[in-house]
């Protein structure tokens, strides 16, 4: 597969709605791994990361699911082209940042990534729509079998799988699932409820994962835990994390209907209202407004068939994209110019705000 193939097709969490969609946008789990005999990364030269490199793709070329996918040497990616790697999650922004000696491996439907030579020699990572991390961990393992007859793992019986970072010490895990939570945001409730998280012992991340902004009303929630922990621990306290805050979205959505209907039907309407006619949009702003529409059409104001046009634009509008999209670098207005014209047209396709109550 060409990276043009893959970026002119939406990814399968793109597309598919999953359980508890309203709330639970994708589930993601990661396995970090290293080989035995190599220095982490961070310690390797140029020289020592395309050796580690040499070892780790034909072991990873024995995975069926991975045989028809893109397998891209990041030294060969332009800092664009790397962005859109970023904003589908498909690599991270530490990965990006990277260059001789390191690569990613992805599948047809953008359900699995493997980073090689990011922090640890392997990131494998699966991603699903909805609420479905124990499936996502089966996708991994079914993955890994085939690099553990390949591959030894850097191991200790008493510390786990030895990785980079100690917190990943343990299983090397990281579960984690991104969260719409508009009805919170409009209530206030956003910050009482991530502190609740954080004093639990949850890890609450941006967009784009650590360090970043929170943004469209996504947060991302994971554990931050390994050690000590099995695979299925972590998953089923995470999920029953992810349950309770989702009441917690879903009541507060009930109470602005009950007690605040024109205030929420005018932000639903505005939001619309400013999308359908901006002629400039700054990503933030488009990000917050389609926050809102999505929001909308969980509620009923918007039909149910725009749940994955509102999942396209999401990423169709974050400036990575619109720089594939127009073939070539813009500056600040311009991508606020383009952003806009793009958005009129493909909100257009979605009919006026009806509302519901």
């Amino acid at each position: 597969m060409k990276f043009s193939t893959l970026i002119n097709n939406p990814a399968d969490w793109m597309m598919g709605e999953g359980e508890e969609n309203d709330v639970v946008i994708t589930s993601r789990v990661r396995l970090a791994r290293n080989i035995e005999s190599d220095p982490f990364p961070g310690w390797q030269t140029a020289t020592q990361r395309e050796l580690t490199l040499g070892k780790l793709k034909p072991a990873l070329e024995t995975i069926p699911e991975m045989k028809e996918g893109l397998w891209q040497d990041l030294a060969d990616l332009s800092k664009v082209q790397k962005q859109v790697l970023v904003e589908r999650h498909l690599i991270s922004r530490e990965h990006a940042a990277k260059s001789k000696g390191c690569a990613v491996l992805i599948n047809e439907t953008q359900s699995l990534s493997f980073m090689v030579n990011e922090e640890d020699h392997m990131r494998l990572q699966a991603m699903q729509p909805g609420l479905h991390l124990k499936e996502a961990y089966e996708q991994l393992l079914s993955a890994e079998q085939f690099l553990d007859q390949e591959l030894e793992w850097a191991y200790d019986d008493q510390l786990g799988f030895l990785t980079a970072c100690p917190s990943n010490l343990g299983t090397g895990m990281r579960a984690s699932v991104m969260m719409h939570l508009p009805g919170l945001a409009l209530c206030n409730q956003t910050k009482q409820v991530m502190q609740g998280l954080t004093d639990i012992g949850v890890a609450i991340r941006g967009f784009y994962g650590e360090g970043t902004e929170f943004l469209a009303n996504l947060f991302q929630i994971s554990n931050q835990a390994t050690l000590g922990l099995s695979e299925e621990q972590i998953i089923n306290s995470l999920t029953q994390t992810v349950a309770e805050v989702a009441t917690q979205e879903r009541y507060a959505r009930q109470r602005l209907i009950k007690e605040r209907p024109d205030f929420l039907t005018d932000q639903i309407s505005r939001s619309y209202g400013l999308l359908k006619h901006a002629y400039l949009m700054e990503s933030k702003e488009t990000l917050h407004h389609l926050s809102l529409i999505r929001l909308g059409r969980d509620l009923g104001f918007f039909p149910k068939s725009s749940a994955q046009l509102c999942n396209t634009m999401l990423l169709d509008m974050q400036p990575g994209h619109l720089q594939l999209h127009k073939k070539h670098q813009m500056d600040i207005e311009q991508r606020d110019i383009t952003r806009a014209s793009i958005m009129r047209k493909m909100i257009s396709s979605v009919p006026a705000p009806e509302r519901p109550f």
